[in-house]
């Protein structure tokens, strides 16, 4: 009798204690950047709330609470004794545009850090180009 061993999840959470944003959002962020940029799909397994817990030294009801969000936004189920499971999709770029626009963004970022920018002036500096970005999206909706 074959026994069914449990795959590991593609994903493995990181948190960032100086960020500002919640624990439980800096999980569902993750899990929404890794359905972006193709690390998730639908089906997959996210970690076990044990495993996270452990990895990160946080409350499982953190976890939970991540995990609750994700169902709310259609991103994801759980399966009683099984565990949580990616269920929905976001847009995303093909792997080659996505490989490109990495390799531009790097180029950006190092001519960037040569001007004298550091991590926090590039995060500004695109924050608010994003922000600009979003009203030209809206004044053309408009």
């Amino acid at each position: 009798m074959e026994v069914d061993k449990e795959l590991p999840s593609p994903i493995e959470f990181r948190l960032d204690p100086g960020s500002g944003v919640p624990t439980y959002l800096q999980l569902v962020q993750q899990v929404e950047q890794a359905l972006r940029l193709g690390y998730l799909k639908q089906g997959d397994q996210l970690p076990r709330v044990k495993d996270v817990v452990a990895g990160l030294a946080i409350n499982p009801n953190t976890v939970l609470k991540a995990y609750r969000e994700l169902e709310h936004r259609g991103l994801a189920s759980g399966r009683r004794g099984q565990g949580t499971f990616v269920d929905g999709a976001l847009p995303m770029v093909g792997l080659r545009e996505q490989e490109a626009l990495r390799r531009d963004l790097l180029r950006w970022m190092r001519t960037a850090t040569a001007a004298g920018l550091d991590e926090e002036g590039i995060v500004a500096l695109v924050s608010s180009a994003l922000h600009d970005l979003h009203a030209e999206n809206e004044e053309v909706v408009a």
